[in-house]
């Protein structure tokens, strides 16, 4: 433990001197700026008057694992932060609805130009969790990533098709902005301090994507009409799709439905 805590200080320091290299301000850039790309040759413009929806359910059968404890012993300032014991995110569910699924549209949209995003996306570091825990974002849509905890985090993202990035926040308040070039789903994050902090983005090219929360819903909004492959991507149930057709200023469903593994079973 002793060990532990005294490696924790040193690597704080460390990153406490490199950020007061670069300016120390508190909000530092790991990418770019975006840019406004132009629009392919032939690209239009969703027309709202002929725009329809999908919206949808996502539910688990069987029995869900029970989410892995998490022992934030080697940080006192992490056990501070929360209140009574604290349990991984993976499996979400309340009933048979099944939160943090990441449903988006994967394939049939065409050549269409999006207005970009109004706003950017924050990831915020809060009682030694990644909040959001999954999540859409835009490529070029900036990412405000804060530390509000008083203690060492770091921000390590393990993208194949973005340039990987591994930032540390040792001070309470830093923030840091980044941006994604490349479509991805899913990008994972994790922090190399703390072992069970992790959470996961997807980086879409379009507006058309929803994270389920308790209840399980999603909705994608104003779709041009066409026929559309929607996938549902759960970090330990995998990907599930499913094909649907959409008319003008038409509604349609789909509904995603996981299976939970199977227990454990001690053959010996």
């Amino acid at each position: 433990m002793r060990l532990r805590n005294v490696w924790v200080h040193v690597l704080g320091v460390a990153l406490s001197a490199s950020v007061a290299a670069c300016g120390g301000g508190g909000q530092e850039s790991s990418a770019p700026a975006a840019t406004t790309a132009k629009p392919a040759a032939g690209a239009s413009k969703i027309d709202p008057s002929t725009a329809g929806d999908i919206k949808g359910t996502v539910t688990l059968t069987g029995t869900a694992p029970k989410n892995e404890p998490i022992r934030m012993n080697a940080d006192p300032i992490c056990i501070k932060q929360t209140n009574g014991p604290q349990s991984q995110e993976t499996y979400a569910v309340s009933g048979d609805k099944l939160a943090n699924v990441f449903v988006y549209v994967k394939d049939g949209l065409g050549n269409y130009v999006y207005d970009p995003p109004a706003a950017g996306i924050k990831l915020d570091q809060h009682g030694c969790r990644y909040t959001p825990h999954v999540f859409g974002v835009r490529v070029g849509q900036p990412i405000e990533i804060i530390n509000s905890d008083p203690t060492l985090h770091n921000i390590h993202a393990m993208p194949k098709a973005n340039p990987e990035f591994n930032n540390g926040q040792p001070i309470q308040g830093m923030k840091m902005t980044h941006t994604f070039t490349a479509k991805e789903v899913m990008v994972p994050f994790k922090c190399d301090v703390h072992g069970w902090m992790n959470a996961y983005v997807g980086v879409l090219d379009h507006p058309y994507f929803a994270t389920t929360e308790k209840d399980g819903k999603f909705e994608l909004k104003d779709l041009p009409p066409g026929t559309y492959t929607i996938e549902a991507w759960h970090e330990k149930l995998g990907p599930q799709t499913a094909s649907v057709t959409v008319g003008q200023k038409e509604t349609k469903d789909v509904n995603f439905t996981f299976k939970a593994p199977a227990a454990a079973t001690n053959n010996n």
